[in-house]
């Protein structure tokens, strides 16, 4: 009987509490989480570990969120993997900057779980 691979989602939050409680409920949904805290880990950390999804927050150390992702929208081995921002950041024209680049989802802090989830099924195309 053929294993089915468990999607992985790379997590870009450098709130350890945050994270932690997003790992525990991403998991819980049979989600593999690989993590990241700065941009600079967030960029390398998708090319190595090539995530089905990428959660990023914006305010990040090392470079915000935008500019990870206009990073990885560039680079020929992480240009297909869809990026939801999840952040504190509400502004009408840092949520355009992101859909307008390609994001599939922009969040705000405090989330909804049922939004996230279903953010993350889509871009899976689940």
């Amino acid at each position: 009987m053929r294993q089915e691979m468990r999607r992985k989602i790379l997590l870009v939050e450098d709130n350890p509490d945050i994270a932690r409680g997003l790992a525990i409920r991403l998991k819980g949904k049979g989600y593999d989480i690989v993590g990241a805290r700065d941009a600079t880990v967030a960029m390398t950390m998708a090319v190595k570990e090539r995530p089905d999804v990428v959660i990023m927050d914006i305010g990040l150390p090392g470079g915000d969120g935008h500019l990870v992702h206009d990073r990885l929208g560039r680079n020929a081995n992480t240009a297909a993997i869809p990026v939801i921002f999840l952040t504190a950041r509400a502004q009408p024209e840092s949520m355009q900057r992101a859909l307008e680049a390609g994001a599939v989802a922009y969040l705000t802090k405090p989330y909804r779980a049922e939004e996230l989830l279903s953010a993350v099924e889509m871009a899976l195309g689940d």
